[in-house]
């Protein structure tokens, strides 16, 4: 159809796993950047994101090109990965 035009925007939370108060103030900015960054590489327009030392919230616009479920295990996979590898927490982090 031409001329379609599509806004869709999702508040998303996720938390750490068991809701462990893991995320740091010492890294957290660098987090909220690192998770912008995976936002906007999927072509996905991060409006807002903070973070409590247990839980994150954002507020994307989303491409339709993709579903919430595939930007969300992607977001959860690829920001967990970064932070074992960073060595930020002392034991295993997952969300």
């Amino acid at each position: 159809m031409p001329n379609t035009y599509t806004q869709l925007y999702i508040h998303c939370v996720f938390a750490v796993k068991y809701r462990a108060a893991m995320l740091n103030v010492e890294w957290d900015e660098r987090l909220r950047l690192y998770i912008s960054a995976i936002v906007q590489n999927h072509n996905h327009k991060m409006l807002a994101i903070n973070n409590m030392p247990d839980h994150l919230h954002f507020f994307v616009g989303l491409n339709p090109a993709q579903s919430i479920s595939d930007m969300l295990r992607i977001v959860k996979s690829e920001s967990s990965l970064w932070i074992n590898e960073e060595r930020f927490t002392k034991s295993k982090f997952r969300q």
